[in-house]
């Protein structure tokens, strides 16, 4: 209880001019400030799920669709303002840096924030990257393979080549979700598929 309590002041005061820059109303900031005190937080880290959940919080008072993905209940909600039309179970890709046998290495970090849908891919003639053989152990074939859905049947792109995508399909080398992205049921991005736009569809992380 102190220990909860002394964390909740401690956010308050180390990050104060965080929640100054935001300009968010008193209420937002509170109610935010008291789901991020549990957590233990760098400065940087802080701010991007700050902007993220403010963020978020505005579009729940907007006439918009977007997305939201609910890291700690591993939930994908759809909305329209404040009413969620589609919630999806959330499979989260492992944080993870990757090395492979000559030294090289990939780092997937947890994605928090809010950002747009770069692009929208069906049927995806996806190049197996290097980074999947290295995960499983396995030499970097000299001409990796093209699978169509290997990352899965319907992606969106965010930003930095994180990911939401459907399961990929059978015969893929990825089995399950990309490292630092997140995956979701076929049957729910196809769902929502249409009213997906690139550039305008805003997805909160956090």
């Amino acid at each position: 209880m102190l220990f909860a309590r002394y964390h909740r002041e401690r956010v308050s005061t180390q990050f104060q001019d965080v929640l100054v820059q935001q300009q968010r109303t008193p209420q937002d900031v509170n109610k935010v400030k008291e789901e991020l005190a549990e957590k233990a937080l760098t400065r940087e880290t802080l701010q991007r799920e700050l902007d993220g959940r403010l963020k978020f919080a505005q579009a729940l008072k907007s006439e918009n669709f977007y997305l939201s993905v609910d890291t700690q209940a591993k939930v994908l909600r759809f909305y329209y303002g404040d009413t969620v039309l589609r919630e999806a179970p959330l499979t989260i890709g492992e944080s993870k840096t990757i090395k492979a046998q000559d030294g090289r290495s990939w780092t997937f970090l947890p994605l928090k924030g809010a950002f747009h849908v770069e692009s929208k891919l069906v049927d995806h003639d996806w190049r197996v990257a290097e980074w999947v053989y290295a995960m499983n152990g396995q030499p970097v074939p000299a001409e990796r393979p093209v699978i169509e859905g290997g990352l899965g049947r319907y992606v969106l792109l965010l930003p930095n080549n994180y990911v939401i995508h459907s399961p990929p399909v059978e015969g893929s080398p990825l089995k399950g979700a990309k490292p630092g992205s997140f995956m979701v049921p076929e049957a729910d991005l196809r769902a929502i598929w249409p009213r997906v736009s690139v550039n305008k569809m805003q997805v909160y992380v956090f």
